[in-house]
């Protein structure tokens, strides 16, 4: 039988004062089975530093053609792409080819590092592309604030990040591995 996703309900605060945007989203979160903490919670991080009135969480891990977040346009078309972990340099390309702006958030300590050495030079090519990476030190201390009702608080200037819940606070800083051009 298989197993059902966990329902996470998220009061989450977004104050990012690099791009002047301050607004509380209601998130209901589904965190897959085979989803761990950490990942979800680099989700919710990657909501924040691209929150947005029209940012979606999609179905993400039981969908191999849709990324984890998306902003549509009004008319349909996919105006932002953000994908979590380690995609292969084939759906990069497929993404970067359906979406104006894609950003990939890798994690994972040194298996992200040799993924990124592997596909950095095929990258090279796609100006719409931002590769970030959270280091295996920021995500383990994430995934340790991850509960099953949370009002998070997110902090974002000079491209740091605080994330805060109840008294735990979390500083977090994404490292730029591909701009946009």
């Amino acid at each position: 039988m298989a197993q059902n996703a966990t329902i996470y309900k998220i009061e989450l605060s977004v104050s990012d004062m690099d791009r002047h945007y301050y607004e509380t989203h209601k998130l209901t979160v589904a965190k897959h089975p085979s989803e761990t903490d950490e990942r979800m919670m680099v989700r919710i991080v990657a909501f924040a530093l691209n929150a947005h009135e029209h940012l979606e969480m999609t179905k993400g891990l039981s969908t191999g053609d849709e990324p984890d977040i998306w902003r549509k346009s009004l008319s349909g078309e996919i105006d932002q792409w953000i994908a979590l972990g380690l995609p292969s340099d084939k759906i990069i390309r497929q993404s970067c080819n359906k979406a104006a702006n894609v950003i990939v958030y890798a994690y994972g300590g040194r298996v992200a590092e040799m993924w990124w050495d592997k596909i950095k030079n095929s990258t090279t090519r796609f100006d719409n592309l931002q590769v970030m990476n959270f280091t295996q030190t920021d995500t383990d201390a994430l995934s340790k604030l991850a509960s099953r009702a949370m009002k998070l608080q997110i902090n974002i200037q000079d491209g740091e990040v605080m994330v805060s819940v109840d008294d735990n606070l979390v500083y977090v800083t994404p490292e730029v591995w591909k701009g946009a051009q």
